[in-house]
Formats: structure tokens, C-alpha cells, sequence
């Protein structure tokens, strides 16, 4: 009986013995050149997100993108090169006046009538004075177009700089 216990406590002292080989996920990491390892894999992704990062947010880095605001004249140079106007007012606000050649989809609609907006031209957002053109701007920024500037002033003020209206 005595024997036996002996035998038990030997093999209980064995497992907690410091000599004997370690298992496991985090005894792989115990060694300094892992750990170097790992602090290099991680290194490394960061600095990749943060390029990735700083190219998207920043218009000098590609001379396709737009800025996130354009000024009245800004956006009617751009219409006159091809650009996408889009305007978010109401349609009885459409109906007073418009920009030539733009295009309306009310804001609380834009969400659901993003496939009417080109994802392969400029786009700028247009409104009566430009609050709710930024609003239109981010939602299609979130949606997954690149190229969208919401014009600031609104067409009020498109229309007091003497561009072009339509009925």
C-alpha cells in the first residue's frame, strides 16, 4: 500500500516538474526569437493599414478622386466635363428650379435607388443650400462609390452666381 503511494506522488511530483517539456500553444512563444517573430507579423500589419489607410482619405494622392466638398463653381466646371449631378431635394423643390442635365432622387429615396446613380463618372450631390447634399454624399460613400463631392451652397447659391437654371 505505502509502495503505491509512493508511486502516485512520484508521478504527481513528475507532472509538476519544471524540466519536463512543455506543451501547448503559448509555450511556442516563450523563446525570444518567436516572440521577435510575432512582434515583426504584427508590425508589419500595422503598417499596411495605415497605408492603405492614408490613401483613401487623402484626394492628392490620385488625381481621379474628388473632394468631399467642391465649391458652386467647382461643381459647375465638373458638370460641364461630364459629371454626374445629382440632386436630393424634393420633387416640388425640383419643380421650382434645377440645375441643366442633373438628375433627382430625393434623399429619403437615394438609399433605395442607388442603382440609377453611375458608379463610372463624378458625382455631386446638390441641394437647396447644402446640408442635405452632404448627407447624399456619405450615404453614397458608404454604399461604395469613390468619386462623390457634395456642392457647397446649394443651388440657391448655384443660382445667385448666374449659372444656368431650369424651370
Amino acid at each position: 500500500m505505502y509502495r503505491r503511494y509512493r508511486e502516485r506522488r512520484r508521478r504527481r511530483n513528475y507532472d509538476r516538474r519544471e524540466d519536463r517539456p512543455r506543451r501547448g500553444f503559448t509555450s511556442a512563444f516563450r523563446t525570444p526569437g518567436a516572440q521577435i517573430g510575432v512582434l515583426l507579423v504584427v508590425a508589419l500589419i500595422i503598417f499596411l493599414i495605415l497605408q492603405m489607410g492614408g490613401r483613401s482619405g487623402n484626394p492628392s494622392t490620385s488625381n481621379s478622386t474628388l473632394a468631399s466638398t467642391v465649391t458652386v463653381r467647382e461643381a459647375y466646371e465638373l458638370a460641364q466635363r461630364g459629371a454626374f449631378v445629382l440632386d436630393v431635394r424634393t420633387p416640388e423643390e425640383w419643380n421650382e428650379f434645377h440645375a441643366p442635365n442633373s438628375t433627382l432622387i430625393p434623399l429619403d429615396q437615394l438609399a433605395s435607388r442607388l442603382s440609377e446613380v453611375p458608379r463610372d463618372r463624378q458625382i455631386v450631390v446638390v441641394c437647396r443650400s447644402g446640408n442635405r447634399s452632404q448627407q447624399g454624399r456619405d450615404l453614397l460613400l458608404n454604399a461604395g462609390f469613390e468619386q462623390v463631392a457634395s456642392m457647397a451652397g446649394g443651388l440657391n447659391e448655384w443660382r445667385a452666381n448666374g449659372f444656368p437654371i431650369e424651370p
